[in-house]
């Protein structure tokens, strides 16, 4: 019987260590400001000498304005540790996103973090769907918020009659970007498994490979 109960509590171990590498790990000091002079990325970067470490290291001025606007109307500006450095090791990461009259963020999911998303003025159309493929949507307005849980795809359109600012946060500070459009149309899937998948004809998949992936892509079997 304790070799049995032995083997349990170990595979019980074994199972809770890998839930918990399921998301960033809890910072070990008070912050991590990343040494500049290194040549690593941010990401892994060694921390800076803390008496050198100032007010400003904790202040991002980037998302005053808008970034550029794609053709759905969405201007983003991502914020992560790579170009914000206070936030090294502290697990969030946020975006400032604006949408233009009847503009839209396309389908997409995050596979690293549950988003957080407030509305700083407008009414937007916000949903995501489960794995049931049950739609949950409700048009939000300013000072309300709505919660995308980790990893199901989601979406936003602007209903107002006047552009919208939405600010985003996740609990990763490396929380990844899959865009439906970019995943199915831009990374070289095969044609003829588009064509299967959607019910597409060639010319309407070239068509979209157009739109969402301008450069030519090599389609791999």
């Amino acid at each position: 019987m304790y070799p049995k109960l032995l083997v349990l509590v170990l595979s019980s171990f074994y199972f809770l260590s890998l839930l918990a590498l399921a998301s960033d790990p809890d910072p070990v000091q008070d912050f991590c400001i990343p040494n500049t002079r290194s040549s690593r990325s941010n990401f892994v970067s060694p921390c800076k000498n803390f008496k050198l470490v100032t007010p400003d290291d904790f202040v991002f001025s980037g998302i005053k304005s808008p970034g550029n606007f794609t053709n759905t109307g969405l201007a983003a500006v991502s914020v992560n540790p790579s170009i914000f450095s206070g936030l090294n090791t502290l697990g969030m990461s946020f975006v400032h996103a604006d949408l233009n009259i009847s503009g839209i963020n396309p389908p997409h999911f995050h596979p690293r973090a549950t988003e957080i998303a407030y509305i700083v003025r407008g009414k937007v159309y916000s949903s995501f769907v489960d794995s049931n493929n049950r739609v949950f949507s409700k048009v939000i307005e300013q000072g309300e918020v709505m919660v995308f849980p980790k990893g199901l795809v989601h979406f936003m359109m602007n209903v107002g009659e006047t552009p919208a600012a939405i600010f985003g946060c996740f609990n990763s500070q490396n929380p990844g970007n899959m865009k439906i459009p970019a995943v199915i149309f831009g990374s070289g899937i095969s044609d003829e498994l588009l064509e299967k998948a959607f019910g597409l004809s060639l010319k309407q998949i070239v068509v979209m490979r157009r739109k969402f992936f301008p450069k030519k892509t090599k389609v791999k079997y």
